[in-house]
């Protein structure tokens, strides 16, 4: 018996599987981002720590899931259309530093581990949210390539 190549079929349903599951991961990302920043109405001026370390959590998860799902399976070679190695080429550099800002925050304010020193959150937050909408512009641009026939 042999194991045969995955149906054309197969991969593209995997996919855009795979891409509904980022957007998910973003949309959660975007709507603690809007919590802790104050966004939400009737919130407090400084957000309750937990809702931080929950946000922090999903921050983590969203870099992670498209690092580990998509940029590596890239890298790694599984992908064949050239369009998309190309864009991801292209655009992976500038992702990987809205990662490490994205890192740099969860490592200050994810407070299981030290005492959170709230003071310049503001500024912090400012600079995520321009890394995220960066980040977010280049991976709009591979999920384009990647869902494009």
């Amino acid at each position: 018996m042999t194991v045969s190549e995955p149906k054309e079929s197969d991969r593209r349903g995997g996919t855009h599987e795979m891409v509904r599951k980022l957007l998910d991961e973003r949309q959660e990302m975007l709507m603690m981002f809007c919590r802790v920043a104050g966004l939400e109405p009737f919130s407090d001026s400084t957000p309750n720590p937990n809702v931080l370390q929950e946000f922090c959590q999903v921050l983590v998860d969203y870099s992670a899931f498209g690092h580990f799902e998509i940029y590596e399976r890239i890298v790694a070679g599984r992908e064949r259309r050239l369009r998309v190695v190309e864009v991801a080429r292209e655009v992976y550099p500038r992702i990987a530093e809205a990662s490490e800002v994205a890192v740099e925050f969860n490592d200050k304010y994810d407070a299981s581990d030290h005492e959170l020193n709230l003071h310049q959150l503001d500024r912090d937050l400012g600079k995520l949210g321009e890394e995220i909408a960066v980040r977010i512009e280049m991976e709009d641009r591979i999920i384009q390539a990647l869902t494009a026939r």
